[in-house]
């Protein structure tokens, strides 16, 4: 019969993500994992096989997670004015969470890396493509709903609320206060409101 594994995968994944969160893919060592997970790193590569692999796991249960407050205002909300509110005032509160790493996993995590993790670096930058293109999908559902004008550059105004929500990632590391940034996200949803088409009276 085969030994039961002496840890918790689900655990140690969680642990991994919050180490890659806080100090970057190339920041974080196998001997920092090891410390983190309390694992033999024999056993890491066991169970999630390179630290690449374990990387993209512990992105996939960001995205899952804390950093799935996008997508989920997206599909969730009735209205693109009330899925860009929820989008910028949740990643305020996921940036400056007391007890997590603060910002974005995916915006910082692999910013700046060494020629030989350029994989990473682009599979990082397509996710964060892959997000500004369903913003921008839903920005034209609105259009064709009639709440946005129909001249409204959705792919500039996606590019716009990205860049928005980069900018929040990188203050939220600097330490400025979620009164701060939600300051400044009340300053982008009045730039979504002047693409509102007026209501007929």
């Amino acid at each position: 019969m085969a030994r039961p594994r002496e840890f918790d995968r689900d655990e140690a994944l969680a642990k991994a993500r919050d180490a890659f969160w806080t100090r970057g893919y190339e920041g974080t060592s196998m001997a920092d994992l090891v410390s983190e997970l309390g694992i033999a790193s024999a056993r890491i590569y066991a169970a999630f096989g390179s630290k690449e692999d374990l990387f993209r796991e512990a992105i996939g249960l960001y995205e899952v997670k804390e950093g799935g407050f996008v997508d989920r205002a997206l599909a969730q909300e009735p209205t693109a004015r009330l899925a860009v509110a929820r989008m910028l005032r949740e990643a305020v509160e996921t940036y400056t969470r007391p007890g997590k790493p603060w910002g974005c996993m995916v915006v910082t995590a692999a910013t700046n890396c060494a020629a030989e993790n350029s994989r990473v670096q682009e599979w990082l930058a397509e996710r964060r493509r892959q997000q500004t293109a369903a913003i921008a999908g839903r920005l034209a559902r609105a259009v064709r709903d009639g709440e946005l004008v129909e001249d409204a550059d959705v792919g500039r105004l996606a590019d716009y609320l990205t860049s928005v929500m980069h900018g929040l990632s990188v203050q939220a590391r600097d330490g400025v206060s979620s009164e701060r940034l939600a300051a400044l996200c009340e300053l982008a949803q009045q730039v979504v409101a002047g693409f509102l088409k007026p209501r007929a009276s």
